[in-house]
């Protein structure tokens, strides 16, 4: 009877080990999912912002604002980032009145891109950190996902006029 305990005890060890490696790899497997659903959540704000500083443009503020939006509106995945950087710098350069209903779209749009893209930048650092992991790595449980990537913008948030009160 004393060899049946080892015998026990290698079982339940083996089924201690195997339900962390599920665990991990279910963790995995959730964090790159979660990354994936961000980043398309972060690209359908982004099309929100241009387009509606595409519309602010037509209606208001002109040509460098109107091309600018739709370099972001038509940009692919590689030139993505410098249309949005440069978005961002055009609407910073123009005055927003935010009891205009149009300005307040996008500046409303800005805050939320802002949130998508921490939202984003958190769940990427999460996944990686989880790619990073040995355990990880050794069992190659991150092969069925690209490695995610980080959305390098500048902060979209729009700044206020200081003589207008924020309501």
């Amino acid at each position: 009877m004393p060899g049946m305990w080892w015998v026990v005890g290698a079982v339940a060890f083996v089924v201690l080990v195997s339900a962390y490696l599920v665990w991990t790899a279910s963790r995995v497997e959730r964090l790159h999912l979660r990354a994936e659903s961000a980043a398309r959540a972060l690209d359908a704000h982004l099309l929100r912002r241009a387009a509606a500083a595409a519309v602010l443009a037509e209606q208001r503020y002109g040509v460098e604002l109107y091309a600018a939006a739709r370099i972001a509106l038509d940009a692919g995945p590689e030139e993505r980032e410098a249309a949005e950087n440069d978005l961002t710098r055009q609407l910073r350069a123009v005055r927003l009145d935010p009891a205009d209903p149009a300005c307040e779209a996008v500046i409303a749009a800005s805050r939320r891109l802002a949130l998508a893209r921490q939202v984003h930048t958190d769940l990427v650092r999460d996944a990686l950190t989880a790619r990073r992991r040995p355990l990880v790595r050794l069992l190659r449980m991150a092969r069925r996902h690209d490695r995610p990537r980080y959305f390098d913008v500048d902060d979209p948030t729009l700044a206020l006029p200081t003589d207008v009160p924020a309501g």
